[in-house]
């Protein structure tokens, strides 16, 4: 395999005069957003998880009808059916506003970031990463997909 043709794409690679600081601080900022795409799945898990329950709710008041219980059906139904789950809020309106006010600015603020620091190349510090952990040469360690 030609030594040229076994390394990272252009993409992926440094430009020149990039230092080892502001790769690393990339890559700190590219994983505090991967974290914090995680903690919007769970916001997000809260909301369809919430929304379930709130339309189970519906089942247990017309259980409760039915068991003779119409008191505690409408308990349940005063009570909790469609309740906020914060004062003013319904889970939807958290997803916007974290959205809104944390999620979008944090990924647009990465992405100038990299587009500014860094060329617009991307996982700098993960592309290096992968250099300098792989065997050249083993079939099961190229450096891109489209490599031989």
């Amino acid at each position: 395999m030609n030594a040229q043709h076994d390394g990272p794409d252009r993409a992926h690679q440094r430009p020149e005069g990039l230092s080892d600081t502001t790769v690393e601080a990339l890559g700190a900022l590219s994983k505090a957003l991967e974290m914090t795409e995680r903690a919007r799945g769970r916001l997000y898990d809260f909301h369809q998880l919430t929304g379930g329950a709130d339309l189970e709710l519906d089942r247990a008041v017309r259980l409760l009808r039915e068991a003779g219980q119409p008191e505690w059906a409408e308990k349940v139904r005063t009570e909790i059916l469609g309740r906020n789950v914060i004062p003013g809020h319904w889970t939807f309106q958290i997803v916007e506003a974290y959205n809104d006010t944390y999620y979008e600015p944090f990924k647009a603020l990465e992405k100038s970031a990299v587009d500014e620091l860094a060329d617009g190349r991307d996982h700098l510090y993960e592309a290096e990463m992968k250099e300098a952990r792989r065997t050249a040469g083993h079939p099961a360690h190229t450096a891109r997909p489209d490599s031989p």
